[in-house]
């Protein structure tokens, strides 16, 4: 089924659209929890606690062109939040080993709030992107988005560890270079 369609079902409030939507994405999402938590009992409830949030938030918004991305960010926010919780005292997770990773080249929420707009960081980013093979782009977004460990990247890209601890570390510093170019400076 299409996108477009699942939309129109949860704008009918079609309990359906929670159906079509699992067949389509549910593999998807569950990854994206998964890496983040690495529980797939706990993966499985972010992945229905996301229909619930995507049921509540359609309507108003009817994220038609961006419908996994929609998902995706409910998902990731879900499992964050749990994830927090689960290590409320302790200090183990995997989050802090990547917002470690990416700690030198992206500024925290305060400054990008006072210094550009959201948008502007977005674009310089995407910007960023477009300027990497597509290789690059996939690993990239497999280790930030979907919190794949550089094992799990380097099998599925027929790569070495360390040719993968290479070519992140040398797109982390390119990103501080073009988010410097763009008026952040760490």
């Amino acid at each position: 089924m299409l996108d477009n369609d699942i939309i129109d079902l949860f704008l009918s409030r079609d309990e359906d659209a929670i159906v079509q939507t699992s067949e389509k994405y549910g593999a998807q999402l569950r990854h994206i929890a998964f890496g983040i938590l690495g529980d797939r009992e706990a993966a499985k409830e972010c992945e229905n606690d996301t229909y619930l949030e995507a049921w509540n938030r359609i309507p108003p918004h009817e994220p038609r062109d961006y419908f996994l991305a929609f998902l995706g960010k409910i998902t990731r926010a879900i499992a964050m939040n749990r994830c927090r919780e689960k290590h409320r005292k302790k200090r183990e997770m995997i989050t802090c080993e990547l917002t470690q990773e990416l700690k030198e080249c992206i500024p925290g929420p305060g400054y990008a709030e006072e210094a550009i707009e959201a948008d502007e960081l977005r674009r310089l980013i995407e910007t960023f992107l477009d300027t990497c093979t597509q290789e690059q782009q996939n690993i990239f977004v497999r280790r930030y988005w979907y919190c794949d460990s550089i094992k799990e990247i380097g099998k599925q890209y027929h790569l070495s560890q360390n040719k993968v601890k290479s070519m992140l570390f040398r797109m982390r510093k390119a990103l501080k270079h073009t988010l410097e170019e763009g008026g952040y400076h760490l």
